[in-house]
């Protein structure tokens, strides 16, 4: 039986393994709380739950979690497997045929016991940070947006940023190809507004199933993934299916023809993104359990692109390369190469077989830009052992190839206004034909309790 359903077994179980930090020191939420979340991730890759937080002299006591996916063993744990089997994981829950639809009950949820609507909303009320520096203000990063589908009445959970524009108004990010926007063009043609809510403090795997393109309900992803329906219930004011155990529900609508300017905002890409002429988004509804905690994302960081690069298209990638070949053992999308770069790991049988293999993953996904074939005796999760690699096993010379005028991703810094751009591939295989080295050194991990004490 699954030990995870929600938030607050998800970090009970964090708790239990030891990987989550907690921080009882007071932190501002301009800038401090981001800065310590990205820190930890780039030391250890640690989730971290805030208890008292503020802003602009504003003290808020509802703690904050963030870091929640944002590296292998964090995944492994919301998933529930190992960290080597969480692209298969990932594979099977995407397959359309073993998705689980969402339960509807007639319970009475945990976020419906505090409800605030009408005057009395003042979206200043909740702990909303600012994480970087140059962000144009407070923005709901972690929030997963609900919408439903105007003509076939299927569900859609996707991330959107929102920006406070307002008491009852934020900014409402969304690109042209979301299936949101198809929602939204739609009520557009009729005048209409389309209703939405955004839940805030959920169970991971909806976090994860929310970054994914899928053609069905996403939260049947989470019902793959956990093995049983996710049990849902419609809102105060809007009709959609939110899930049962949120800690948080914010109910709204887009009005059909509403824009206004909203950013920047930290991006996948490294990059603060540009000021939008976004559509806005109006709140009728505050909702949230007793004692609630709030879950945010840190832009531009590895959380953000560990969910929306790396977990939804490790399993597509690593198809494709094990229909070239068989011998593929492994493959990771690193958070530090942005979703532009795909480590490949490969037992190979052929001296021709990694750049076969490196022009398989070019094509899986229009986002993979480089792509660095490595043996089994190199940890694909570990950045310093494949720089290890690139370094040992690489004459840059012979053991590099590039695709020039290739698709890629707009937001790339290396492809041009449309993505083109040049693709390189490296294999950074050992080659023993050229000269024979035999093992690595290697020195197993040990306990070091007994050695050390603190």
């Amino acid at each position: 039986m699954n030990r995870i359903h929600n938030l607050r077994s998800h970090l009970s179980v964090l708790r239990e393994t030891g990987q989550l930090k907690e921080v009882s020191r007071e932190v501002s939420l301009k800038h401090e709380l981001a800065n310590v979340a990205a820190t930890l991730a780039r030391q250890g890759g640690n989730p971290v739950l805030f208890q008292k937080h503020t802003l602009d002299k504003k003290t808020y006591n509802w703690p904050i979690f963030t870091n929640a996916v944002v590296g292998p063993a964090s995944a492994a744990t919301a998933l529930e497997c190992e960290p080597e089997g969480v692209p298969e994981r990932m594979g099977y829950a995407l397959a359309l045929e073993n998705g689980i639809s969402p339960q509807k009950v007639d319970d009475e949820p945990p976020w419906r016991q505090n409800v605030i609507s009408g005057d009395e909303i003042d979206i200043d009320q909740l702990p909303i940070p600012i994480h970087a520096e140059n962000d144009g203000g407070p923005f709901i990063t972690g929030g997963v947006a609900i919408a439903k589908d105007p003509v076939s009445g299927r569900g859609n959970l996707s991330y959107n940023r929102m920006q406070i524009l307002g008491p009852r108004t934020f900014g409402f990010n969304v690109n042209e190809w979301r299936h949101v926007m198809q929602f939204y063009k739609h009520q557009q043609a009729k005048d209409e507004p389309l209703p939405m809510a955004i839940a805030i403090g959920l169970d991971p795997a909806i976090m994860i199933a929310a970054a994914a393109r899928y053609d069905d309900d996403e939260l049947a992803i989470v019902g793959a993934l956990r093995g049983q329906p996710v049990k849902v219930c419609p809102g105060v004011v809007a009709d959609v299916n939110i899930p049962y155990d949120a800690e948080i529900v914010i109910e709204g609508y887009l009005p059909p023809h509403q824009r206004q300017p909203e950013g920047p905002l930290a991006e996948f890409h490294g990059y603060y993104g540009e000021l939008w002429d976004s559509p806005v988004f109006e709140v009728t509804a505050i909702c949230y359990r007793n004692d609630p905690i709030y879950q945010t994302i840190i832009p531009g960081w590895d959380e953000h692109i560990y969910l929306g690069n790396v977990l939804p298209r490790e399993p597509l990638l690593l198809r494709f390369v094990r229909h070239v070949s068989k011998n593929v053992t492994g493959l990771h999308i690193p958070p530090c190469g942005n979703g532009f770069l795909a480590v490949v790991q490969l037992d190979k049988s052929n001296p021709g077989e990694p750049k076969n293999v490196a022009m398989a993953a070019f094509t899986a996904h229009v986002n993979i830009a480089k792509v660095i074939v490595v043996d089994p005796d190199v940890n694909i999760y570990d950045t310093a052992d494949v720089l290890w690699a690139l370094t040992n096993r690489v004459d840059w010379e012979l053991d590099t190839f590039t695709v020039g005028g290739a698709q890629g991703h707009e937001m790339d810094p290396t492809a041009d206004s449309r993505g083109v751009q040049t693709k390189m591939g490296i294999d950074a295989t050992y080659k023993p034909e050229r000269r024979p080295y035999g093992k690595r050194v290697t020195y197993p991990s040990v306990n070091l309790q007994p050695y050390i004490k603190e």
